[in-house]
């Protein structure tokens, strides 16, 4: 398992050798900082604490300041605990950037999808909206709630409400290119997120 934090820059293009156009979402894929190890022995599973984005000091409260520095570093802006990875591979402090990934590989990317405010059951849901004319009472609401007898709406009714902003991870995208100089990570497809949000790119636990 390996595993990157980085920034989604925006989407665009890139041609294969017979021409084929490839969509690819540009990621600045570290570099990363191990903030913290966890072992088996000590906690009971393994990981590795990753951090990204230097965070300014008077922006960091102590317990973060004191955290990074124990490991040599300063506090980051986006910190995440990545499962699987051999936390006997890495050091304290130790950087990790794009190269982690090699081109061909798939992974598994975890974002925070656009918020897109109240929205109705229609565009929330899918749903189907009623006939327009004729005299229909019925447009773009939403539907029946359920049974009679019950008297009340159950948990779990697809109504309209808050839509996005929610933690979604999409699997088995392929690294299209990874560029080691700049830290980038060229992945096929499009990823959840706006521009310059923060993303999980892990190794694909379900690779085909």
């Amino acid at each position: 398992m390996k595993g990157l934090l980085g920034k989604k820059l925006g989407m665009t293009q890139v041609f294969t050798e017979d021409g084929t156009l490839i969509p690819v979402t540009v990621i600045s894929a570290g570099p990363c900082t191990i903030l913290q190890k966890k072992e088996k022995a000590s906690d009971g599973y393994e990981s590795v604490q990753l951090g990204f984005a230097d965070k300014k000091e008077h922006r960091a409260n102590r317990p973060e300041t004191g955290h990074a520095k124990k490991a040599g570093a300063v506090p980051k802006r986006f910190v995440r605990e990545i499962r699987g990875m051999n936390p006997a591979d890495y050091e304290l402090g130790q950087e990790v950037k794009a190269d982690l990934f090699n081109e061909g590989d798939v992974v598994d990317i975890t974002a925070t999808s656009k918020g897109k405010g109240f929205t109705g059951a229609i565009k929330r849901h899918n749903q189907a909206r009623g006939p327009m004319t004729h005299g229909s009472r019925y447009h773009r609401g939403p539907g029946a709630l359920g049974a009679i007898d019950p008297m009340r709406v159950f948990k779990g009714q697809t109504l309209p409400g808050r839509m996005g902003g929610e933690k979604v991870t999409v699997q088995n995208l392929e690294v299209v290119k990874v560029d080691t100089d700049k830290n980038l990570v060229l992945v096929r497809g499009s990823i959840p997120g706006p521009k310059n949000s923060y993303v999980t790119i892990r190794s694909a636990v379900k690779a085909r």
